[in-house]
């Protein structure tokens, strides 16, 4: 009697071999018997898969549902787009170790490195485990309804151990106390450490981790060395030759230390193609010579949505926008919005950015996302070229009028998914080297695509383009459970954790966007719904399917290191 039967699937098990017709039987979390017929086998519970993917559920190596997790389970919606398996505590940020008086400080980076609401996160985090790691890992995971990978982030492990002085290099004896913290934290249930070279806090200058010298990563690489756990870096993706020379020290550290690293974003750039081959060179070279670097590739262009009622990254490279973006209060925007002397700064910032060769800041572009006026609801889903033909004005002058009028409540939203160049980008996704995913879920929460990577991959660059097949897409996620070091194997083999996605491989897509008020604080949140996707098991326990959707009191979530 089994717990659970999956029948008559095409079952794509990881291992890169062809897809077979056949049956999977689950009993107590674990898939205990695969095979072509199960025969008249019972189970409590019997899905039919006939013409649909059984395949192991989807790992995403890049989110940061860190805060969600406090007060969301199901890290909504990431589970439904058939993703069993999270990696938080990206960037150089994770929400333990730190102390009670590091918690602002904290939350402050992480807002707006991730653009969350204060609201939101104030709201949902509530930091009920004291201090340490193992402690925060404890909380989450006693009410979890998928698995969890979370790394320790370097930038909060030089809070914990230096205090407010972090804008120095560690003394011998620090750097020895953050080796002992970061040990207790792998063995409190961290995957590895990360850190970032280019993040900033909100008043800009580098987040903690970009002060430590070179021998402090080493020694800390050192310790993820002794526990065979993994190093996470944000690399500076804007520049394929700084990029390159971080691989070079990847490499360096990855072979001395025995660990894996992986780099996130690697990005497809049309303005200039021929960096992302530069950047795979660098990495096929350290795998030759013995390291293991995996770059993350996205499946999606990078789309910001934002409100001019609170500050995005993206305002960061327009002269003149970030300084107003950022002060106090809305009235004190508005005025600056109203300013002639402001306005025509602001106006000229925009028109200067998006004249630059390869800019995908151009305000023409922008596209109108959601409106406060009955009025303008004609508006939404068109860009802003169209508003500035309608109005008799410049885009960048539609943008600020529309701002104004609707009290800094209009949405806007950057870059269009029908920009993705498959070719390239197909390309790289089937690179053996690549780690595909990175959704950044649960980060930037306005943004356009947060969430619908998978069925963006499986819909543009299985099904239409053939850059990858159904095999090669549940091998990739095979090849990154290994390479990241985690304890609990994915693959769809026997005794395996039951960790399973049953899709429509016909119909699989990224769905709607819908604004959900299903998240703390004020405001709403834009995030995408699947398509094709049907029935999701975390260690053998159905917790959504396309009928019911989410299941009530699922809780069979695990961490990926225990």
């Amino acid at each position: 009697m089994f717990d659970l039967i999956i029948r008559n699937g095409r079952i794509v098990d990881g291992s890169g071999l062809p897809a077979y017709l056949g049956d999977l039987g689950i009993s107590n979390g674990r898939m205990t018997t695969v095979g072509p017929s199960l025969g008249h086998a019972e189970a409590a519970r019997v899905i039919d898969a006939s013409g649909r993917v059984v395949a192991p559920g989807f790992i995403d190596p890049h989110t940061h549902v860190d805060a969600q997790l406090c007060f969301d389970p199901y890290a909504f919606p990431t589970i439904e787009h058939g993703v069993t398996t999270v990696v938080t505590g990206n960037c150089s940020l994770s929400v333990a170790p730190l102390r009670a008086g590091q918690r602002d400080r904290f939350s402050r980076m992480f807002r707006l490195i991730e653009e969350m609401p204060q609201a939101a996160f104030d709201t949902g985090v509530d930091w009920r485990w004291g201090e340490g790691f193992g402690e925060m890992v404890d909380v989450v995971a006693s009410d979890l309804s998928l698995n969890l990978g979370p790394l320790v982030g370097h930038s909060v492990l030089r809070l914990y151990v230096l205090g407010d002085d972090v804008r120095r290099a560690a003394t011998p004896e620090e750097v020895r106390t953050m080796a002992d913290v970061l040990r207790e934290c792998l063995d409190g249930g961290a995957l590895g450490l990360s850190t970032s070279f280019i993040d900033v806090e909100d008043d800009l200058t580098p987040v903690p981790c970009r002060w430590a010298e070179s021998a402090e990563l080493d020694a800390l690489c050192a310790v993820l060395g002794e526990r065979g756990r993994m190093l996470q870096v944000v690399h500076e993706f804007f520049d394929a030759g700084l990029t390159c020379t971080r691989i070079e020290q990847l490499g360096d550290l990855s072979r001395r230390h025995g660990i894996p690293t992986t780099l996130s974003p690697l990005f497809h750039s049309g303005s200039n193609p021929g960096a992302v081959h530069q950047v795979m060179e660098a990495v096929e070279r350290e795998v030759a010579t013995g390291a293991r670097v995996w770059p993350q590739v996205q499946t999606r262009p990078i789309d910001i949505s934002w409100t001019m009622d609170q500050r995005s990254l993206m305002f960061l490279v327009i002269p003149g926008w970030w300084s107003v973006l950022s002060l106090p209060d809305k009235d004190a925007k508005l005025a600056a919005l109203t300013d002639p002397s402001s306005r025509a700064q602001l106006i000229a910032g925009l028109e200067a950015v998006g004249s630059a060769p390869g800019s995908t800041v151009k305000a023409e572009n922008f596209v109108i996302r959601d409106v406060v006026l009955d009025r303008n609801r004609h508006l939404v889903g068109r860009t802003l070229a169209d508003a500035a033909a309608e109005r008799g004005c410049t885009a960048a002058e539609a943008l600020l009028d529309l701002a104004v009028e609707e009290d800094l409540g209009t949405w806007f939203v950057r870059s269009d998914i029908g920009h993705v160049e498959a070719g390239p980008v197909g390309e790289l996704l089937a690179h053996p080297l690549v780690h595909i995913g990175a959704s950044d879920a649960g980060a930037h929460v306005g943004s356009f695509a947060t969430y619908g990577d998978t069925g963006l991959l499986f819909s543009k660059f299985v099904r239409e383009h053939s850059a990858l097949t159904l095999e090669g897409r549940s091998e990739a996620d095979r090849r990154r459970q290994r390479h990241l070091g985690a304890r609990r194997p994915r693959s769809a083999a026997q005794r395996r954790p039951a960790d399973v996605v049953v899709f429509d491989p016909e119909t699989i897509d990224r769905g709607p966007e819908v604004a959900s008020e299903d998240f703390p604080g004020d405001g709403h949140r834009w995030i995408r719904r699947s398509v094709g996707v049907e029935h999701v098991v975390v260690n053998g326990t159905e917790t959504w399917n396309a009928t019911d959707g989410y299941v009530p009191d699922a809780r069979s979530g695990a961490v990926a290191t225990r």
